[in-house]
């Protein structure tokens, strides 16, 4: 809501990423696209932490999305990250059924998560749960989504900063 306090914090345009410690051009680097996953807010803690992590490796699959390994001092190699902050936010079941028609209708790439996904073990399984059950009817608990910012900003009316 502009104009409260924080309302620039909770905003989902604004996705930028300070580099710091990135030299004498450390500043805001802004982002044309947007990386966000929505849960839905009746999830308890482990389950928002386990659907985050899946619907992130989903958005992960597109290897134009993750930076340059990372090392540190001692030349340790680490894996790559994706280049640009992921936003987490929160929803009721009609917000989470609402954003997926609208990234289904834009033809934006997406990952799901249902409630059946809890009760498998293995990928497979996994994907077999998914097809199992027609799109109108997935018990959605988490989607992912990326995109240009703005898309992803329509796609996601009516949810909140996860916090």
């Amino acid at each position: 809501m502009p104009g409260t306090p924080g309302a620039q914090a909770r905003s989902t345009s604004r996705t930028y990423k300070n580099r710091r410690g990135a030299g004498r051009d450390a500043g805001p680097v802004h982002f044309d696209t947007k990386i966000a996953v929505l849960l839905r807010d009746d999830l308890a803690g482990w389950q928002r932490l386990n659907v985050t992590a899946f619907l992130a490796s989903g958005i992960a699959a597109n290897p134009d999305l993750l930076g340059e390994p990372y090392a540190d001092a001692d030349d340790t190699p680490y894996l790559p990250m994706f280049r640009q902050p992921v936003l987490v936010f929160a929803g009721t079941r009609e917000v989470l059924t609402a954003a997926h028609g609208r990234a289904v209708g834009r033809g934006m790439p997406m990952a799901v998560f249902t409630a059946d996904l809890f009760a498998t073990g293995h990928d497979e399984a996994n994907r077999a749960a998914v097809a199992a059950v027609a799109r109108e009817k997935l018990d959605l608990v988490g989607i992912a989504v990326h995109g240009p910012r703005n898309a992803v900003d329509k796609v996601l009316r009516g949810a909140v900063l996860h916090g």
